[in-house]
Formats: C-alpha cells, sequence, structure tokens
C-alpha cells in the first residue's frame, strides 16, 4: 500500500483511512454531509495525490496524442487544459484524462490513480510507431484539489497571479504558498469551483499548510474521497470503474463531445460506425421519486418489471436530500422524463430520468 506525502498529516487530524486504487488515502475527517457541505458553500481541500501524472514531449508528442486521446489535441495552446479518453481497439474506453499543454512539444496527462499501469503501457504501444519522449512522473508529483466558492478570495494571498483571471480549465505556471513554480489549474471534479495545484512530493507539507493558514478565515477544512464522489455525482461526472470502463463506449456514455471524428484515433473508424448506426443504451440520470438509494449494480426495470438497464453511480444527493443516480438503460427509456424503477432488494423504487447536472448551484 502506498502512502501520499501527505498521509501523516491526515492521520493526525483524525482522518478515517481505506485502501483506494492501490494508496492509503482519507475517505473522511467529520462525516460525508458536511464536508460535501464546505465544498458547495466555502472552500475544501482534497489530497489526490494518488492521480498519475505521465510526460510527453517531443516533435512527435502532438502525433501521439492525437491518435492515442479522442479529443482535438489542435484546439489546445500553451496554458489550456482539455478533458479527453483513451478509446480502446473495441469500442471501450481506456481511461479518461485531462490534457495539458505546458508548452509546444510538451503535455501532461493526468490519468486515474487504479489506471496507471494499464495507461502507461497503452500508450507506449502506440509510442513504438511515434517515439516521443514519455516520462512517468506519477511517484514524483502531489496534488491538491481546493475547491468551492470561496477558493479565489481565499487563496489570493498566496500567489501574485490573479486566480480570478484563470478560465475554467486554464492554467498558470508560477509561485504558489512559497514554492517558486507550481501548476495552478482552475479545473475540478466538485462543480463548485476552484484549483487543483500540483508540486512536488516535496514541497506538499509546505503547500498544505499555507492552504490551511491562508483560508483560516474561511473555514477551509480538509475533505476525504466519500464527499469528493457525491460532488461529482450531483454534477454527473463520470467515475472511472462506475460509469465507464473497457466496455462502456463514449459515445454510450455521453462523451461524444469529447469524441472528435476530424481526425484519426484509435477506433475511430469503429466510434464512427456506432454514431451512424446509434447506440443502443445510453448513460442517463435519474432522480428517485420515493425514499431509498441507489446503488452500484442495482437493477433498473419498467413498469412491468423488465430489466431495462442497470445503475453504475448512486447516492443519497447531500444537497438535494433525494436519492440520484446515474445507470444505463435501453435507447428507449432514455429520454428525460421518462419514468424508470430502481430494484432496491424486493421493491422497485419509481425514479425519473432528469436533465443534469442535479445540483443547480
Amino acid at each position: 500500500m502506498k502512502n501520499t506525502a501527505l498521509t501523516s498529516v491526515h492521520e493526525s487530524l483524525g482522518a478515517k483511512m481505506v485502501p483506494f486504487a492501490g494508496y492509503n488515502m482519507p475517505v473522511s475527517y467529520e462525516g460525508i454531509n458536511a464536508e460535501h457541505e464546505t465544498v458547495r458553500n466555502g472552500v475544501g481541500v482534497f489530497d489526490v495525490s494518488h492521480m498519475g501524472e505521465f510526460l510527453v514531449e517531443g516533435p512527435t508528442a502532438f502525433d501521439l496524442l492525437q491518435k492515442v486521446t479522442s479529443n482535438e489535441v489542435a484546439n489546445l495552446k500553451p496554458g489550456k487544459a482539455q478533458y479527453s479518453c483513451f478509446p480502446n481497439e473495441t469500442g471501450g474506453i481506456v481511461d479518461d484524462l485531462i490534457v495539458y499543454m505546458l508548452a509546444p512539444e510538451k503535455y501532461l496527462l493526468v490519468v486515474n490513480a487504479s489506471n496507471i499501469d494499464k495507461d502507461w503501457a497503452h500508450i507506449n504501444t502506440y509510442n513504438e510507431t511515434y517515439k516521443a519522449q514519455l516520462r512517468n512522473l506519477s511517484n514524483d508529483y502531489s496534488l491538491l484539489a481546493i475547491q468551492g466558492p470561496k477558493a479565489v478570495e481565499s487563496m489570493q494571498s498566496l500567489t501574485d497571479i490573479s486566480l480570478a483571471d484563470i478560465p475554467f480549465y486554464h492554467f498558470e505556471v508560477g509561485p504558489f504558498a512559497g514554492i517558486e513554480q507550481v501548476i495552478i489549474s482552475a479545473t475540478g471534479y466538485t462543480g463548485s469551483g476552484g484549483f487543483e495545484i500540483y508540486c512536488k512530493n516535496e514541497e506538499a507539507a509546505q503547500l498544505w499548510d499555507k492552504v490551511f493558514e491562508a483560508g483560516a478565515s474561511y473555514g477551509i477544512k480538509p475533505v476525504g474521497l466519500a464527499a469528493r464522489d457525491t460532488l461529482r455525482l450531483e454534477m454527473g461526472y463520470c467515475l472511472y470503474g462506475n460509469d465507464i470502463n473497457d466496455q462502456t463506449s463514449p459515445l454510450e456514455a455521453g462523451l461524444g463531445w469529447i469524441t472528435k471524428f476530424s481526425k484519426d484515433f484509435v477506433n475511430a473508424v469503429g466510434l464512427a460506425a456506432q454514431k451512424e448506426t446509434g447506440v443502443q443504451r445510453k448513460l442517463v440520470a435519474f432522480a428517485l421519486e420515493e425514499r431509498g438509494i441507489p446503488r452500484h449494480d442495482y437493477p433498473i426495470v419498467d413498469a412491468q418489471g423488465n430489466e431495462i438497464g442497470i445503475v453504475t453511480s448512486g447516492t443519497m444527493s447531500p444537497s438535494l436530500g433525494i436519492g440520484i443516480g446515474l445507470g444505463y438503460v435501453s435507447i428507449d427509456h432514455s429520454k428525460v422524463d421518462s419514468e424508470i424503477f430502481i430494484q432496491v432488494r424486493k421493491k422497485a423504487l419509481k425514479a425519473s430520468v432528469v436533465k443534469l447536472p442535479f445540483y443547480k448551484g
């Protein structure tokens, strides 16, 4: 089991620690609902240093990334980031990721912790043709997500870079919290605004301490992975291993917007054919109309009790106070306002397909 550079800090704060993607990670501190509310209304900090980072450099870096990612890398410029995925050869998704363009011929890929080894093998297979310079920096870097509507105001004292002027999915490289150079990225997995800060492992403790000093008067608190999950689900953000995986197509998952057929990428022909014929199932968002909590792998049925799909993510929404979830259903049950039922043990609970996000802010 790996530790992050901040594991001892979390333990000293009384965090409940759990194994996650091979790491010893804080799942909660004071409780999911309280931590969730902190991020929705104030500012909270996640240690997400388990995420993977790959550096891709050289004259063929662009060509390699055009091939292995689904989104249009040509739309990037230095200082801009892009959500994308690695399609596999059989119609599914190897992983979803963020691509940062650091400079011409220099990119940083941020991948999911549980997929680091798989992603590294996948991209290296294709790099046998392109021969870009690849470095796996995953064990060298830490990542703090500072999230919430008070993130900008509370953190501005730590840098001379204007945080309010960094657009969503853009980033700056510069001084922060007394550290000479970090990546300050206006990204996140919560839907409440904020930043993700990348630094070297040896700088993580200093970053953590300075962030909490700066945010003290704003009620800043540490937040665990459990609240990260409820926050992302209220926005309808996909979680790899639940809502997307090696068998789910990006088109089924509602990720057509990051699947650009203006270029040749892995399995572009197969996905273009699927787009032409239409998908047979679709990832939808649903809200329960009866009391209950939908969970991963619960069956989704129609009014007659016929199984029409499966729940991929579900929870009791802390913001809305109702059961919400994501799941794949057959295409004829996928329209907004469609009536579906979630099979919770022996009872079928009525639900309706809704438009995302659940949480409107």
